[in-house]
């Protein structure tokens, strides 16, 4: 999509020199800034202000060692994203003022930032020949936290560079240095990072890749004085990113889900805006067909309020950058898409609290703030989406509504990225409210990435929707991967079917599993299991994951409302199955003590087991889903 276009003499020709791109006013330039609406300048001010007695902590081997030590990565993350968030809102803040209350301790930061080793996480030093444990000083290498930090100093010298000189010289050509010997070089030099995509490695690049390219591209572009070099970091940037879309699935479904969205098509979306602004409209991409279809896909996964399917490692609750789904949308010519961002932008209060995210979302953000907070926002909740080549169906009772049932069910392999083993799940909700659920994961740690990852009980089938098969939950790798997919959808009712035996090893006995998931939209869901064995086994169970109360009879599963975090609650339904073959369990699983999943689901979440002994060979069961009504 790219390089073709804009080979390395093309970006020659139309690349804007470094002196001439001002894509945003520095904090010398008031009339800018002060066109801003007052409330928001305001929230940057009292945000800065907030950071002005910030103590910059220091970040000792000790505490970076945490990771390879323990496998922890959060204490040793916190410490260094208190010292990017106290940076970038000083900076923000001396833009919305202009009075030279912050350069001090703007100044304190860029010199602190500069005096670390490594500018990204200890989780990702598996880029370094090294390994795990401290940096190696003579590697730089660059991860996702390396190129955000040089994002947000090159921001900062460009936004706050003159007041900068006034506090000393040095400073400047410091975070060049710094800048180009962590940043610039390693990423001319090198193509062996995995996320670049240039050597293959039998899996498609993640969202690291656009997400890394936006800060690449941006830190070429402000900070790189050779001209010539500049364009050739810009022109590798591109073939890079190309790495990205050319495999990209053509129906625009980010794999990794929605949650990850945000730095997937969202961060290509940033590239693009990057390049059309330092190529004074040369570079145009926006009416590609692609990225329209990969904008599209977040409204689509959204089913309702806060909650987003969220298949993979990604949380149920989404809050995508309200900015660029209006931007994003606008630039495609979709209005579901600008629609939401607006209703996002409203619901997240971004007249006061600004837009968080980092300098670099915030600057474009800022200044189209004035036409987003005029828009009239809302949820478009279509009725059906279908991804083919990502095998993932939503659908819905109503189009435009949260009423009555909204089902989301996927195929695909159990070798996607940040996988769960977890072909063939399906999720539901009833009046916008979570029934049957993906419970998520907690926080990462060195398991996550390690040949554990599956020992971890949020990754495994057994704790999805999906059945365990004498007593042989689904295995990991590309060949685990679902067949004969299909989706039909008509005015009453939506059918997806898929066979999901191949999920399975050996010793499930399998040699066919049909599942089919079928919402009749003005009455129930139904999951139907078709299954032909290769011989006599001991026992199936069905799991279920729910965050209701469950109240189980013969037959019939009750789940009730049941309060939530902050303030919300579950939905409510009954489930049909048939009593004579299944015997109905149900444990809690507590959530206390995590970080994340009991922000989500509070202190517990409940696994259903129907639990079949001595099953027949061959069988179809239903599960029916229906409403409560009392």
């Amino acid at each position: 999509m790219l390089a073709e276009l804009y080979p390395l003499k093309k970006i020659r020709e139309i690349l804007v020199s470094r002196e001439s791109w001002r894509p945003y006013p520095t904090a010398n330039e008031r009339a800018g800034w002060e066109a801003l609406p007052e409330k928001i300048r305001k929230g940057y001010v009292l945000r800065g202000e907030g950071s002005l007695d910030f103590g910059w902590p220091v970040l000792p081997a000790a505490l970076f060692l945490d990771y390879a030590r323990t496998g922890n990565r959060s204490r040793f993350q916190a410490q260094r994203n208190a010292r990017r968030h106290a940076l970038a809102n000083l900076v923000l803040a001396e833009c919305a003022e202009g009075k030279g209350r912050f350069v001090d301790q703007i100044a304190n930061g860029v010199w602190a930032t500069c005096e670390e080793t490594y500018w990204g996480v200890p989780a990702h030093l598996r880029l370094q020949k090294a390994g795990r444990g401290l940096p190696d000083v003579e590697e730089p290498t660059v991860d996702l936290f390396a190129a955000e930090t040089s994002s947000l100093l090159a921001w900062t010298l460009y936004l706050t560079g003159a007041q900068l000189d006034e506090v000393s010289p040095l400073i400047r050509s410091r975070i060049r240095m710094d800048i180009d010997h962590r940043i610039l070089t390693p990423l001319l030099e090198r193509e062996d990072f995995s996320w670049m995509g240039f050597q293959h490695t039998g899996r498609r690049v993640n969202n690291w890749n656009p997400w890394i390219n936006s800060n690449w591209l941006l830190s070429f572009l402000l900070i790189e004085g050779d001209e010539d070099r500049r364009a050739q970091g810009v022109a590798k940037s591109l073939s890079c990113l190309d790495n990205f879309i050319d495999p990209y699935p053509r129906d625009g479904g980010c794999d990794e889900g929605p949650g990850y969205w945000g730095r997937a098509a969202a961060s290509l979306f940033d590239c693009l805006e990057i390049l059309e602004s330092a190529t004074q409209g040369a570079i145009d991409l926006f009416d590609d067909p692609l990225l329209r279809d990969m904008g599209s896909f977040i409204y689509k996964a959204h089913i309702h309020d806060r909650y987003f399917v969220n298949f993979a490692d990604a949380s149920v609750l989404g809050s995508p950058p309200a900015s660029i789904l209006f931007r994003y949308g606008k630039r495609v010519g979709d209005a579901h898409m600008a629609a939401l961002g607006a209703w996002l932008a409203a619901t997240q209060n971004a007249a006061e609290r600004g837009f968080g995210d980092s300098v670099a979302r915030q600057l474009p953000a800022l200044f189209t703030a004035k036409e987003l907070l005029a828009e009239q926002g809302r949820q478009p909740l279509p009725r059906d989406a279908w991804f083919p080549e990502i095998q993932v169906m939503t659908a819905r009772s109503r189009e435009g509504s949260a009423d009555g049932f909204f089902v989301a069910a996927k195929g695909g392999t159990n070798n996607e990225s940040h996988n769960h083993n977890d072909v063939g799940n399906v999720v539901v909700f009833v009046e916008g409210k979570p029934l049957l659920i993906d419970t998520g994961v907690e926080p990462y740690t060195a398991k996550n990435a390690s040949p554990q990852r599956y020992e971890i009980w949020t990754m495994s089938s057994d704790y999805h929707n999906l059945p365990q098969i004498n007593r042989q939950p689904q295995q990991p790798g590309i060949e685990r991967a679902a067949k004969n997919v299909s989706c039909e959808a008509t005015d009453e009712a939506v059918t997806f079917r898929l066979d999901i035996s191949d999920a399975y090893p050996e010793e499930a006995g399998l040699k066919s599993w049909v599942r089919t998931v079928r919402l009749t939209r003005a009455q129930d869901v139904q999951v139907e299991e078709t299954y032909n064995l290769a011989g006599p086994v001991e026992e199936i169970a069905l799991h279920l994951m729910t965050p209701c109360d469950v109240e189980t009879a013969d037959g019939v599963l009750t789940l009730r409302e049941t309060p939530l975090a902050d303030g919300r609650v579950s939905g409510a339904a009954r489930i049909h199955y048939d009593g004579d073959v299944f015997e109905a369990l149900t444990e809690a699983i507590s959530l206390e003590g995590g970080e994340r999943l009991h922000s989500v689901w509070g202190p517990r979440v409940v696994r259903i087991t129907l639990r079949a002994v001595n099953p027949p060979e061959e069988a179809t069961w239903t599960l029916r889903i229906v409403p409560i009504k009392e």
